[in-house]
């Protein structure tokens, strides 16, 4: 028997903190060749896009895919969970809710390990769905003093997301007047647009700044200017396949010889020493977060086995063999 795990269940199940430290075990698993990872596959019809992300990881005993559909009238995420064992289907997850935080968990983890162990502010630049994670994500490893927001959106609706974030994370939430204005007061900044030019100033941008940038996942889209992520003293995307194919803020760079694709190190060398996140408390760090159906996956794996255990989810009957 399969189990069908709605919306609902999913935010019953899961805190961010949890999310953050399986997000790093899964990325670390990976790291050391024992999960894998296939980069994003898009297909494109008239009126949209399919998205389909597999993975596997062998700690956890899961084979499974993050798939979702782009069209005017929204996304629509679902995880498809197997058994490593035997093949057997164990879980539908509808993954909205899992994905956001599973973006936020990942810049979490770098902001662990690649920020000033002082840094205690954040600026947020962008208001929608993503951008909730991505303050969630990092409150949850930093004892933040202050929240600054700044997006494009009306004055009432970039208030009310900080009024929203102000009570979920108890951080003082405030908007900024400019991007640039959050951006110099800050020590840690996350980016979760869909520009198509950089969000910032590069010289707002403090020395010993820890970016995080989420947006740039079509190599059309670019949230930071391609001088600054050429001056950053370090450089991690979470797979330098997937970056290869669809960084939009590292194209630039790597077209100039500022940087190279084979170069880059990923998260997981981080996580596991091989390369340090932070050499001096005036580096500029910058973490290029894509979305690995790897982490997806791994935090559907853990939503599934917590259902069990409570008896959530509605069982059924599919592909009995």
């Amino acid at each position: 028997m399969a189990l069908v795990l709605r919306e609902a269940d999913v935010k019953s199940l899961i805190s961010m903190p949890e999310v953050v430290n399986w997000v790093e075990e899964t990325t670390r698993s990976y790291g050391l060749g024992r999960a894998r990872n296939v980069p994003r596959q898009r297909v494109r019809f008239p009126k949209g896009w399919l998205h389909v992300l597999p993975a596997g990881d062998q700690e956890l005993g899961v084979l499974g895919l993050k798939c979702y559909t782009s069209f005017k009238e929204g996304n629509r995420f679902m995880i498809i969970l197997y058994s490593a064992d035997n093949g057997q289907l164990l879980a539908l997850v509808e993954a909205n809710y899992l994905g956001m935080m599973r973006t936020g968990a990942m810049s979490g983890v770098a902001t662990r390990y690649m920020a000033r162990t002082d840094a205690d502010v954040m600026a947020i630049i962008g208001t929608g769905w993503q951008a909730r994670g991505q303050v969630l994500g990092v409150a949850a490893v930093k004892p933040l003093k202050q929240v600054l927001v700044f997006s494009k959106d009306p004055a009432e609706r970039q208030q009310a997301f900080a009024s929203e974030l102000s009570a979920m994370t108890g951080v003082h939430t405030q908007v900024a007047e400019t991007a640039e204005a959050a951006v110099e007061a800050a020590s840690i900044v996350s980016t979760a647009t869909v520009s198509v030019e950089p969000v910032f100033k590069r010289e707002a941008l403090r020395p010993g700044t820890h970016i995080n940038a989420i947006g740039s996942n079509a190599l059309h889209r670019k949230e930071l200017d391609e001088r600054l992520v050429g001056r950053a003293n370090l450089v991690v995307v979470d797979s330098r396949a997937q970056a290869r194919q669809e960084s939009g803020d590292l194209l630039g760079p790597v077209e100039r010889g500022w940087m190279e694709w084979d170069n880059l190190p990923e998260l997981s060398d981080v996580i596991l020493g091989r390369v340090s996140g932070r050499q001096k408390d005036t580096d500029i760090t910058i973490f290029e977060s894509h979305g690995l159906g790897l982490q997806d996956v791994a935090v559907a794996a853990h939503v599934y086995q917590k259902a069990k255990e409570k008896g959530l989810g509605e069982e059924i009957k599919l592909l009995d063999l």
